[in-house]
């Protein structure tokens, strides 16, 4: 669901583009291993966060994490990194796969392989309790400040209304704290976690408008790995024929969200 500049890990794509061509398909690495290395941001409830009494980590795309890594046959090994910086951590072979609602754009699919689409979502502003402007576009914010994952497609979206002011967050908790606290006018985030933190939080916040198409949230990993590429498929593929992507679905969300709307 969000954009960091290809010039962050460009870099490392040609320094390892040349070891890609000879190395093993991924799929033998994993399973050699017997882990899956599966990164994600760890801050953005009730996608992936820690839960506040266990500290393990919780939520829809662990859940998804785990369910794929048992169909492939292996354990989730889980590595959390700060938003901006997990595209990077990808091209450097840190980790094997994302599952932290990345968006599938035509940009990343130009250095990264994807899965099927796994969550459809859209973006939403998020406002103060006691807003009455009741936006409906993000032109209506012209002159007013924004806050907006940093590196994310919700912040190159308030990027390119001109007029504008976005402030960029590493996470969404800050976000929201400094809307509550009047430092920006509204946020800009994804429409299933506003309908989260409407059941959650303690926050004068409130949901506002949708202001933008569906977005399709996928599984990055490096390309050249088809064998690895067709498991994942098909973990997806099974994952949706017996409901049990879908039961983690109606557990997060009470509604089907791993379906196109």
């Amino acid at each position: 669901m969000r954009k960091p500049l290809l010039s962050l890990f460009a870099a490392a794509l040609l320094a390892g583009a040349a070891l890609h061509a000879s190395a093993a398909d991924l799929l033998q690495t994993v399973k050699s291993r017997g882990t899956l290395k599966v990164a994600m941001e760890g801050t953005y409830p009730p996608f992936n966060y820690k839960d506040q009494k266990t500290g393990e980590l919780v939520g829809y795309d662990v859940d998804v994490a785990k369910l794929l890594a048992s169909k492939l046959g292996v354990k989730p090994e889980f590595v959390t990194t700060e938003w901006s910086a997990i595209l990077a951590g990808l091209a450097s072979n840190k980790y094997d796969v994302i599952v932290s609602q990345v968006g599938i754009n035509a940009k990343r699919e130009q250095v990264f392989d994807f899965s099927r689409p796994y969550i459809y979502s859209s973006p939403m502003l998020i406002v103060r309790r006691d807003d009455s402007n009741n936006w409906t576009s993000l032109q209506q914010l012209k002159g007013k400040k924004v806050g907006a994952g940093q590196g994310s497609v919700y912040e190159a979206q308030a990027k390119a209304v001109p007029g504008i002011e976005v402030k960029s967050y590493p996470a969404a908790p800050e976000n929201l704290a400094d809307l509550a606290a009047g430092r920006i006018d509204a946020a800009l985030n994804d429409s299933l976690l506003a309908a989260w933190l409407l059941k959650t939080t303690k926050l004068p916040i409130k949901a506002g408008a949708r202001v933008g198409a569906v977005e399709r949230m996928g599984i990055p990993f490096q390309k050249n790995n088809p064998q690895f590429k067709a498991a994942l498929e098909k973990a997806l593929a099974d994952a949706a024929a017996d409901g049990s992507l879908t039961a983690i679905s109606m557990k997060w969300f009470g509604t089907d969200v791993s379906k196109a709307p």
